[in-house]
């Protein structure tokens, strides 16, 4: 089978778009990116006009590379608000997912709607992150501007309506509006209702490989995804069995599910997924490959990863009691906590820089660990997984990883994020595969298996349980 298509991932940087042929060939890649700007303490907003010009100069910059494409498949940052008025302007800089303004806002949502009801329709409690508390805040604190709201997109849509002209969403991406109905795969009239949102200024949902639009030149544009639920199908991850274990600044567990099932605490979030028909369950940690940079800037600015990853392989399996809680931005899995901060525990003078690298790479595979129980609780226990992501380069960290998950690990040929996931369904979008699973099949090859280590199987059992205890501990004396 001939013919090419493009993913483009909006990410919080900057434009990720990608050219694959049919065999998951990456024809042609381009990067570029545009500002993030913090008006005040918490706030992170952006331009909606710089995603455009930087997306629409991508495309034209891949279609320079790779020829015009077959179809295109969208991603991007989830949760973020637009807020358009009439003539679909923008009225104000978009609101992002790592905005954390609306505190109160989400305390209220859970008040209106009720925390157990806003679980089981949307599978997940109100965060900061999410779009539903943003409404809810414009409404209390710019008023005017939200009086003349007619329509709101998330991030990627926005690009899509100045793609095409099209008011449309995925139903993956939407899941983490906090206003659709999950399990039905619909917007939620219950939760429009409590929280007085017009139905009319909502897109219309659609299945991710769906046509939502074409481009002035007739190309078919796919629904596409959120970033997360893309990034899976990149790997592989579009059926229960595997699942996605990313780790890039955050650190992301993500299983698809033949049924919606929520954790009755939402401390993984339930979307659905998209591929049609099928959801998925996920554990965020805030700081993964993060950690290690924090680490690295702090008390190395000058060496190379290699080299301390060197240092820390020096160091056996538990650090001699060094424990790394990695909550440095707060935590969302297990314990949704803006306010939980991270910690060394069981320092000595024997430790060195190698063992505080090292212990910092235990300790965020134990966070992955809590998100993988929680999964693996909600449907079938995972076979293997499949890792990306920066922190995926690393031999030490996925032996690691694979030993504390007590899974074995693959890497994949084309380790290219949302960006290769959106590509594939622009292409199902254009008729290149038959379904997203014939896509996947077609693209996505495993690379090589990096299994547990059985002698630091056994180790890091008992270090994980006294991880676990390391957050009630510490927040008691916070």
């Amino acid at each position: 089978m001939s013919g090419r298509c493009f993913g483009i991932d909006l990410g919080t940087s900057g434009v990720k778009a990608l050219a694959v042929d049919a065999g998951g060939q990456v024809l042609a890649r381009v990067e570029s990116g545009y500002p993030l700007s913090t008006p005040r303490p918490g706030w992170a907003e952006q331009d909606p006009e710089d995603w455009w010009r930087t997306t629409e100069s991508a495309l034209a910059r891949l279609e320079r590379e790779a020829g015009t494409p077959d179809g295109i498949g969208l991603s991007g940052q989830m949760h973020g608000l637009v807020a358009l008025g009439d003539g679909d302007r923008v009225l104000r800089p978009a609101i992002l997912w790592n905005d954390q303004r609306t505190a109160a806002e989400c305390a209220e949502i859970e008040r209106t709607v009720g925390l157990e009801r806003l679980i089981a329709l949307t599978g997940n409690r109100a965060l900061t992150g999410f779009t539903a508390p943003k409404l809810v805040w414009l409404r209390h604190h710019e008023p005017d501007l939200y009086a003349r709201i007619t329509r709101i997109a998330l991030p990627k849509d926005y690009v899509r309506l100045r793609l095409c002209g099209e008011h449309a969403c995925d139903l993956a991406d939407a899941s983490g509006t906090l206003l659709v109905d999950v399990a039905a795969r619909r917007w939620s009239d219950e939760v429009l209702g409590a929280l007085e949102v017009e139905r009319a200024w909502l897109p219309r949902l659609l299945e991710g490989p769906e046509v939502s639009g074409q481009t002035g030149a007739g190309v078919p544009v796919a629904a596409g995804a959120g970033d997360q639920a893309a990034g899976a199908l990149g790997v592989g991850v579009d059926r229960p069995g595997p699942v996605s274990v990313a780790l890039g600044t955050s650190g992301v567990v993500f299983a698809a599910l033949e049924r919606f099932v929520a954790d009755p605490e939402a401390r993984v979030h339930a979307f659905c997924h998209a591929v049609p028909g099928a959801w998925h369950a996920m554990g965020v940690m805030l700081s993964a490959a993060g950690s290690l940079r924090w680490l690295r800037d702090t008390i190395a600015p000058g060496a190379g990863y290699d080299e301390l990853l060197a240092e820390a392989a020096a160091w056996p399996a538990g650090v001699e009691g060094l424990l790394f809680l990695p909550y440095l931005a707060g935590e969302r899995t297990p314990h949704a906590d803006p306010d939980a901060r991270g910690a060394f525990t069981g320092l000595s003078v024997r430790h060195d820089r190698g063992a505080l690298v090292r212990a910092v790479l235990e300790g965020v595979a134990f966070a992955l660990r809590d998100s993988l129980d929680l999964i693996a609780g909600l449907g079938q226990p995972p076979s293997l997984g499949r890792v990306s992501g920066g922190g995926a380069r690393g031999a030490l960290w996925l032996q690691i990883v694979a030993s504390v998950l007590e899974l074995p690990l693959e890497t994949v040929a084309v380790d290219e994020g949302a960006a290769f996931g959106a590509a594939l369904l622009g292409g199902v979008a254009a008729g290149m595969w038959p379904d997203v699973a014939g896509a996947v099949a077609a693209t996505v090859r495993p690379r090589e298996v990096v299994d547990p280590i059985p002698e630091w199987v056994e180790v890091y059992r008992e270090r994980r349980e006294r991880f676990r205890a390391l957050y009630p501990a510490l927040k008691s004396v916070r």
